[in-house]
């Protein structure tokens, strides 16, 4: 089976869970910002995932399927996974802000979005969902190689970023691109 057919596979059983659960239940839907308790916002930790007061998780998915190939020179795909925290049913859709910011300070690289078309997801306490970045990955020594320190991806309606530690090797540096390998998909 492809990894394609599996992370389709996937995504169709979370959609459908999540529908049935909503159904069901019959709860309110609201989005996954927001604080349940209603205190101030924490700071998101900086890790190989992340949590933030906003009630999601964000993680680098590592499946078999979801890691780029270390020795990869040219494009591949890896997958960040969102895990709503809440104890209440959420909505979430559309694309997550996706910046890599390097070690030592300088300018960080704001990720494209694809063309791909998006809809929305609802997410049950504990459901996750994820979206794929699209890699232009580059080998140590290539000239224009270029090696974020950390990923900042900000959830769709929302202003606070989740911190994840960038775990790969260099991408080729497109940031100014019309169409650079390395870009966002839709989450879901």
């Amino acid at each position: 089976m492809s990894s394609s057919t599996v992370r389709t596979a996937r995504r169709r059983t979370l959609r459908i869970a999540a529908a049935a659960l909503t159904a069901a239940a019959g709860l309110t839907l609201t989005a996954c910002s927001g604080s349940d308790t209603g205190g101030s916002k924490a700071a998101a930790h900086l890790d190989t995932e992340a949590a933030a007061a906003d009630n999601l998780k964000a993680a680098f998915a590592t499946g078999e399927d979801a890691v780029p190939d270390p020795n990869a020179s040219g494009g591949t795909t890896t997958s960040i996974v969102l895990t709503n925290k809440s104890s209440r049913t959420c909505t979430i859709g559309g694309f997550a802000g996706v910046d890599l910011r390097p070690d030592a300070g300088g300018p960080s690289w704001s990720l494209a979005r694809s063309s791909a078309k998006h809809g929305s997801i609802t997410l049950g306490p504990g459901d996750s969902t994820d979206f794929t970045l699209n890699l232009g990955m580059a080998k140590e020594n290539d000239e224009g190689s270029w090696k974020p320190a950390t990923v900042a991806v900000t959830p769709p309606n929302e202003t606070t970023a989740l911190t994840l530690k960038w775990p790969w090797g260099p991408l080729v540096h497109q940031d100014g691109a019309t169409h650079p390998a390395t870009f966002v998909n839709p989450i879901g």
